[in-house]
């Protein structure tokens, strides 16, 4: 199969391949997105990671069950997939900067209990949750599903619980300055 090296399509008929790959960007851009840390275990508790993560929602009410879209190539991904866990952790707005430091691979200090400096404690499941989140999730993968560079791993939640005051404003993408997704 060849690679895909320009845009990918379906484009509209008579649509410029290159234009419409800017404004499908800027449309999708628009959607309203979270912006939250994923904590991840792995090798039967050993590994412990947590990442920056904009793809998450809710995919059923009964049962309880959300969704990450992990990039295949992310070191989290691996312990997601192995562990069949993680936690979803919501940031509060005025912690945006927690984020960035989950863009690249993390200090774990275990004797300190931190993640990049930052505390965390262990949920049920094993994966970090932070101790400065908002709220969080614990869940368990049920589905994975294959979308391309990513995998959509489908949770039911186990457990969750607020860190904070229910009325605290989350961390939304466009609190930031960056730019993923789309």
């Amino acid at each position: 199969m060849p690679v895909q090296t320009g845009p990918l399509g379906p484009f509209p008929e008579g649509a410029d391949p290159e234009e419409y790959e800017k404004l499908r960007r800027r449309v999708l851009w628009k959607m309203p997105s979270g912006l939250y840390v994923l904590g991840a275990v792995g090798d039967g508790g050993a590994s412990l990671n947590a990442m920056t993560l904009s793809w998450a929602t809710q995919v059923s009410s009964d049962p309880k069950l959300v969704g990450v879209s992990v990039e295949k190539a992310a070191y989290t991904h691996g312990l997601v997939d192995e562990s069949g866990v993680f936690v979803l952790n919501i940031i509060a707005r005025e912690d945006r900067a927690i984020v960035r430091k989950f863009t690249k691979p993390i200090e774990v200090d275990r004797d300190a209990a931190t993640l990049n400096g930052f505390d965390y404690v262990i949920a049920g499941s094993g994966a970090p949750v932070l101790a400065r989140a908002v709220a969080w999730l614990d869940a368990g993968v049920r589905q994975r599903v294959d979308c391309g560079a990513y995998t959509l791993f489908v949770g039911e939640v186990l457990d969750c619980a607020f860190r904070a005051p229910e009325d605290t404003e989350v961390l939304r993408m466009e609190d930031t300055r960056l730019n993923y997704g789309g």
